[in-house]
């Protein structure tokens, strides 16, 4: 059973950063595609963020391109979503999500439906 535990959230003003960590246990963290999600209350959940198995590629959602970094430390199982002058229309519940795939893969989904484990979420407010 794959296990994701999404921590760092928090209030911070306008302008402010915050990093994400999503720690992943019960799989090889090497065989894992991970995306960063975000809903709002009244939106469907979007991806924000996404990084390869193989670390070598990732994306972002256009609203966040410049602000935000996705990262992942294979020696601590652990994934990362750094956010930079966070904006209040960034305010949401920030979900980790990973998907199989194959050692040393570069390849990215968009589809929220191939993320087959999610964490509990972990709520950011930005105040304005």
């Amino acid at each position: 059973q794959v296990q994701l535990v999404e921590s760092g959230g928090g209030l911070v003003q306008a302008g402010g950063s915050l990093r994400l960590s999503c720690v992943v246990a019960g799989r090889s963290f090497a065989g894992l595609a991970v995306g960063w999600f975000r809903q709002s209350p009244g939106k469907e959940r979007e991806l924000v963020a996404s990084i390869s198995s193989s670390g070598g590629s990732t994306d972002y959602a256009d609203s966040v391109k410049g602000r935000f970094t996705i990262s992942r430390d294979y020696a601590k199982n652990t994934a990362y979503l750094q956010m930079s002058n966070l904006k209040p229309e960034d305010t949401a519940v920030y979900f980790c999500a990973v998907r199989p795939a194959p050692y040393d893969s570069t390849y990215l989904s968009t589809q929220i439906s191939d993320y087959r484990y999610w964490g509990q979420g972990t709520q950011v407010t930005v105040s304005s």
